[in-house]
Parts: C-alpha cells; sequence; structure tokens
C-alpha cells in the first residue's frame, strides 16, 4: 500500500483539487448571503452577487461624474505603477547589497548587522517618519516598499551567495578572474535565478505596504479607494477590489515564475510552486 506522503494526483485531479476551495467558498458566501438578505434585504455586510455586477460596471466602465474617469482603471494603473517601481529599485538595492554581502567578507563584516536590523524594523512604524522626511507624495509611497522589501531581498541573495560552492570561485580565481570577474561570471548568475525567487516571496509583504501607503495619503490607488468607501459599508466595491488585487498579486507572481522558467530552466527543473 502506497503511503499518504508518496501519493501524486493526475494534472487533472490536481487541477480540481485547486478549484474545489475557490468553488467551496464562492458556494458558502452565496449560501451565507442569501441568508442575511432574506432576514434583512437591506444588509450591506454580504451584497448579494449582482451587487457586484453592478459595483464593477459603475467603477470600471461608467466615467466619474466628479473626473470623467473609470476609476476602476485609474487605481489600478496608479497601484502598479507605484508598486512596479518600488519592486524594480527593491530587487535592484537588494541583488546588489546581497551579492556584496555574500562575497566580500569585509564588506559582510561591516554592513551585515546593520541591514539585518533593517530587515527586523517594521516599516508601517516608519511610515510617518517617511512621510515627515519624503512628504505626502508618491515618493514616500515607493521609499516605505523599498524599505520593507529590500533589505529581505538583500539577506535572501547574501544566503545564495554564500551557498556557491568555494571551488567554484577558487576555480575562476586560479584561471586569472579578477574579484570583478568572479562577481560578474560566477556569483550574478547563480545569484539571479534566487533574485526572482525573492521577488515573488516578498509581493505579498509588498502589496501590504503599498495598501497601507494609500489607505493614509492618496487621492488615487486600489488602496485608497478601499478605505474611501468603507465609511459607506459599501461591500459591494470593497469585495471586488480585494479580489481585484488577489487576482494582480497572483498574476505577478505567475509572470515571474514564467520568467525564471524561460531565463534559468536549470534553477526550476525541480520547482512547482
Amino acid at each position: 500500500m502506497k503511503r499518504l506522503i508518496n501519493l501524486q494526483p493526475p494534472r487533472i485531479s490536481a487541477v480540481m483539487l485547486a478549484l474545489l476551495p475557490f468553488v467551496f467558498a464562492f458556494f458558502a458566501y452565496v449560501s451565507f448571503s442569501n441568508e442575511r438578505l432574506v432576514a434583512n434585504p437591506n444588509d450591506k455586510l454580504l451584497p448579494a452577487m449582482s451587487s457586484f455586477g453592478a459595483a464593477i460596471e459603475r467603477m470600471a466602465l461608467v466615467p466619474s461624474k466628479r473626473s470623467g474617469e473609470l476609476l476602476w482603471w485609474v487605481d489600478t494603473a496608479s497601484s502598479l505603477r507605484r508598486l512596479g517601481t518600488a519592486v524594480a529599485i527593491s530587487a535592484a538595492i537588494g541583488l546588489v547589497v546581497g551579492i556584496a554581502l555574500g562575497a566580500l567578507p569585509l564588506v559582510s563584516a561591516g554592513m551585515s548587522p546593520f541591514v539585518a536590523s533593517l530587515s527586523m524594523i517594521p516599516p508601517m512604524a516608519v511610515l510617518p517618519i517617511l512621510f515627515i522626511v519624503f512628504g505626502l507624495g508618491e515618493l514616500s509611497k515607493v521609499v516605505l516598499i523599498v524599505f520593507g522589501i529590500a533589505p529581505v531581498i538583500a539577506r535572501d541573495i547574501q544566503g545564495r551567495v554564500r551557498e556557491i560552492p568555494r571551488e567554484l570561485i577558487v576555480k575562476a580565481q586560479t584561471l586569472g578572474a579578477s574579484t570583478w570577474l568572479v562577481i560578474l561570471r560566477v556569483v550574478l548568475p547563480l545569484a539571479l535565478p534566487r533574485l526572482i525567487d525573492a521577488v515573488r516571496l516578498s509581493l505579498g509583504s509588498a502589496w501590504l505596504f503599498l495598501i497601507a501607503a494609500e489607505a493614509i495619503a492618496a487621492t488615487d490607488g486600489l488602496g485608497y479607494r478601499i478605505f474611501l468607501v468603507r465609511r459607506y459599508l459599501a461591500m459591494d466595491v470593497i469585495l471586488p477590489y480585494v479580489l481585484w488585487i488577489t487576482v494582480l498579486a497572483f498574476a505577478m507572481d505567475r509572470l515571474l515564475r514564467f520568467v525564471g522558467r524561460k531565463a534559468f530552466p536549470w534553477h526550476n527543473a525541480g520547482a512547482s510552486v
């Protein structure tokens, strides 16, 4: 008899098992919503599915009476612009700092404790400081995300660099490679695949910091809209926005996974997450 740990579902079964929790959540929501609406037709906590459709149409397809813009798409574009800028900057900083910490002992001795300390500071605790220093504009929001995820990415890259077999570096030096060439030809190619994984793992935190910053100081964005309409208990808008954020985050994760598989197939040969 096969042990449970060794059982692998066929592809079709795996897809069905993956969809099962979503189907269950959908029917659970519909059931509870119908029950509450029967008791109170004006209930706003669990709106009917038709309310979601009307809200999405109003936000995504009907121009705002105040600005003439399609708020759903304006909010999405603003949030993705902020998030994309911050994640790109964080990835660049994390890669450079992580390689320096992992490959250069002198740099590691001086900077590793500092970077580790930065990674442990709750970013939300310094948000007021960022608003004071950088103002309430776009820069403070980007800096918050960078502050929150760049040190974590750097430590992840540092760990990957330190896992590189010493023999590879010694061989490169034996062939006459300088420190710069060792980093460029040996360390960097092995660190880049890990960078993509580190960014994927940081996306959840990046979205969290973005939504928090937009909720406090913004005039557009997905987080701004959610906290704006909460005062009206507009769950028909809040829940679709939350679902949309989830879809965007999932799509970004899948895109990074696809890029990683195509660019570094040898690294992702055994990966399935």
